[in-house]
């Protein structure tokens, strides 16, 4: 158990280097980034491998600007009481233009010909002559009238399918978890695949748009690739463990895959035939840079500010209308009685509930309690510590 007050100034520390825009979010007479600070109140990363680190006691919130969270320890945060934080949607039109982008240069055989070009330098006022006699090796294919296949139609996906459509491509998607806030923003021209085989087995092109888990962990291997178009080009600008590489060797050298465009190298992929590998650019714009930073900061500055929660990943989202009262937040177990029982700390206080909000996400929860009394600004002597001494309360934060 751990027990949290409100700070007059509260430290932010970053792990990266964040853009401007997203500190400017935090004003400074209530707050201060220290990148030395030993015990933070919260931190900024995008990604700087955290598994390693211990975390002090005072920390409350860590903040990836950025949708993956693999180099944060997600489950030690939760089991700390550390609400871990991501951006969902604010790099998604820079992947989508950078995923339309290699569509059509893989199509049309263009980072080859790029480096063909390039190379006949030195040849002088052979160039041309070249060029023209060289070109017919690079000849590719158009994209309009073929079909993409996109798995996973979030809020990258559903833009890559909607985009594509204005490309006179025939779209079809498979998404088993779709959020009914991507269902409206997603075409209705966008064929509905009822398996991912169905998908295989009419795409030209694949993108995957899925986080990395362990149901997603390889899905690109032999029995996936036993089942798609001959030379299918496949993208993947997610995760390279999405992809079994030896399984995927195998399809280029055989030409059941024609093409693999990644964003994700290592070695293995380089030494890979037909393989088109992109520097991890998928999100690597200035806008979408500050697009994640001011959205991460904001995440933490409302979350530090009123408890209210959005878009965290191990703790459920949260809202309660902030109206200056004294506010109880406590992060416990999902089990029975619990609320009834914080309930009553606070009435054993003689104190009046305003309002209140209780969420949970699995085995644990999270419960906003709003006391009606004026508290003179002042942290309730004894009642964080007396809520504390409640059973599988985890932490406890009075704002």
């Amino acid at each position: 158990m751990s027990t949290v007050t409100a700070d007059k100034v509260k430290t932010i520390k970053t792990l990266n280097n964040i853009a401007e825009t997203g500190l400017n979010v935090f004003n400074t007479d209530d707050y201060k980034i220290d990148n030395n600070s030993e015990n933070p109140d919260a931190i900024m990363v995008r990604s700087f491998n955290m598994n390693t680190l211990e975390f002090d006691k005072n920390l409350k919130a860590i903040a990836r600007a950025g949708a993956g969270v693999n180099n944060i320890p997600v489950n030690k945060c939760t089991e700390q009481g550390i609400v871990v934080f991501n951006t969902p949607g604010a790099n998604a039109n820079a992947v989508k233009e950078l995923v339309l982008t290699c569509l059509m240069a893989s199509s049309r055989n263009l980072f080859e010909g790029v480096s063909w070009a390039k190379a006949l330098d030195g040849k002088g006022e052979q160039i041309p002559k070249l060029v023209e006699a060289g070109k017919k090796q690079f000849v590719g294919k158009e994209i309009k009238g073929k079909t993409l296949g996109v798995i996973g139609l979030g809020a990258i996906g559903a833009r890559v399918a909607n985009d594509a459509l204005e490309l006179d491509m025939d779209v079809i998607g498979f998404d088993p978890f779709i959020s009914v806030d991507t269902a409206w923003n997603l075409s209705r021209t966008v064929k509905r695949a009822m398996t991912i085989e169905e998908l295989f087995a009419n795409a030209d092109f694949i993108t995957v748009h899925v986080p990395y888990m362990d149901s997603t962990k390889g899905m690109f291997n032999a029995e996936a690739f036993a089942n798609v178009k001959d030379g299918v080009h496949i993208l993947n600008f997610s995760r390279g463990e999405l992809v079994n590489e030896q399984d995927m060797e195998a399809a280029l050298e055989s030409g059941k895959v024609g093409k693999y465009i990644t964003d994700f190298p290592n070695e293995n992929v380089l030494k890979m035939k037909n393989v088109v590998p992109i520097p991890h650019l998928g999100a690597s714009t200035e806008e979408s840079e500050e697009n994640c930073a001011i959205m991460a900061a904001r995440q933490l500055k409302d979350f530090l500010e009123t408890g209210n929660i959005k878009n965290s990943v191990n703790f459920p989202n949260a809202f309660l209308e902030y109206t200056g009262r004294r506010r109880v937040a406590a992060f416990h177990k999902n089990v029975p009685n619990m609320v009834g029982q914080i309930t009553s700390a606070i009435s054993s206080y003689n104190l009046n509930i305003a309002d209140m909000v209780n969420r949970s996400r699995g085995e644990f929860a999270y419960t906003m309690i709003d006391i009606e009394d004026k508290v003179n600004g002042e942290v309730i002597p004894g009642l964080v510590e007396k809520i504390n001494q409640i059973a599988d309360i985890v932490t406890v934060r009075v704002i």
